[in-house]
């Protein structure tokens, strides 16, 4: 017997018990991977936001606030340099483009294929922001939370 087999021989562990520990420790690793690449999308995020003149800023912040309350399980993340919100795949639900971007005269929340909105033969895919009342936030967060069910 070598020393290593002998060493965990002693360790009292079986084969399968020790491969269940080497799994586990690769789900640790993943869920921190994970745990970093959210933060530095959020972050990434937040910069952006940060960047963008008022009053699109100001939408932009509450937008987050709305989108991560309504839909925790979906990761901030910049797309096209806009504020995004993808998947636990990594694919894109939603997003935010500030007006300033274009110099339209409208900000932009819309959806993404992945998104669960389908609604007959025809539905909006994205809206046009001037403000964000009560009333609008409510329908996002309504429309983000069917968007991820």
């Amino acid at each position: 017997m070598s020393p290593q087999e002998d060493a965990q021989q002693s360790a009292g562990l079986s084969d399968e018990e020790r491969a269940a520990m080497k799994e586990r420790v690769q789900e640790l690793k993943a869920e921190a991977r994970a745990k970093k690449g959210r933060a530095a999308g959020e972050s990434a995020v937040l910069a952006k936001i940060a960047e963008m003149p008022e009053p699109d800023r100001a939408m932009a912040e509450r937008l987050h606030a709305i989108i991560l309350t309504s839909a925790p399980e979906l990761s901030p993340k910049t797309w096209y340099g806009m504020p995004a919100y993808a998947n636990k795949d990594g694919k894109v639900v939603c997003f935010f483009t500030a007006a300033s971007k274009f110099n339209e005269r409208y900000a932009t929340f819309g959806f993404n294929a992945v998104a669960n909105l389908d609604e007959g033969a025809m539905w909006p895919t994205s809206f046009a922001l001037k403000e964000l009342t009560p009333s609008v936030e409510e329908e996002i967060a309504a429309l983000v939370k069917r968007a991820v069910s």
